[in-house]
């Protein structure tokens, strides 16, 4: 199903070596998606496993870029960080605070528009959502070139909040999405090319 010989353990390290080499198992590479040239990632098989949801979690909270003491909400990018941003902020006990495609909320928005490697698309949360001085942990499914973070990134600082830091299932090598958010502490659990 998989084609994990190219998927490397990142933090993914902290559930041991059955763990970790089970979840990269559940991981399907599709060629040429969602346009030729892509190698589209897709974690939902391991999603849709007991075992594997539990390891994605599991890793995530092992993993968190600071203690839980230092962010006191978990944001989530639609759609996959809305797989996963409630469930670890509930297990944190934080909440969650959901960053929509554009159009999806209703207004007055914070809104911030991003490049993907395949396009653009903006990210919107509504005022009022995030209060002054809050700090959040933002996270998603994967990271590749850093639009959406960024985004998501300055969306917090928008409406007032400080980003702790950034953590995600994937990470795309070669397309400097690390690099493109600067300082902030990042934790991915596994690598792979793009």
């Amino acid at each position: 199903m998989a084609q994990s010989d190219d998927i490397k353990v990142g933090e993914l390290k902290q559930v041991g070596d059955d763990d970790a080499a089970y979840l990269i198992s559940l991981i399907r590479t599709i060629p040429d998606f969602p346009k030729k040239g892509i190698l589209f990632r897709d974690f939902i098989p391991a999603m849709s496993d007991p075992r594997g949801l539990a390891i994605i979690l599991d890793a995530m909270k092992r993993t968190l870029p600071v203690k839980p003491e230092d962010f006191d909400l978990v944001a989530g990018l639609e759609a996959r960080g809305f797989l996963i941003g409630p469930q670890l902020a509930t297990d944190l006990g934080k909440g969650f605070l959901p960053m929509r495609k554009a159009g999806k909320l209703p207004d007055p928005t914070y809104s911030q528009e991003y490049a993907l490697e395949y396009g653009n698309a903006r990210i919107e949360i509504e005022q009022g959502s995030l209060r002054p001085g809050q700090r959040v942990l933002i996270v998603d499914d994967l990271i590749a070139t850093g639009g959406s973070a960024q985004a998501a990134a300055r969306l917090v600082e928008q409406a007032g909040g400080q980003v702790a830091g950034f953590s995600f299932v994937m990470e795309l090598n070669g397309l400097d999405g690390r690099k493109a958010l600067g300082a902030y502490p990042v934790t991915c659990l596994m690598n792979m090319p793009a």
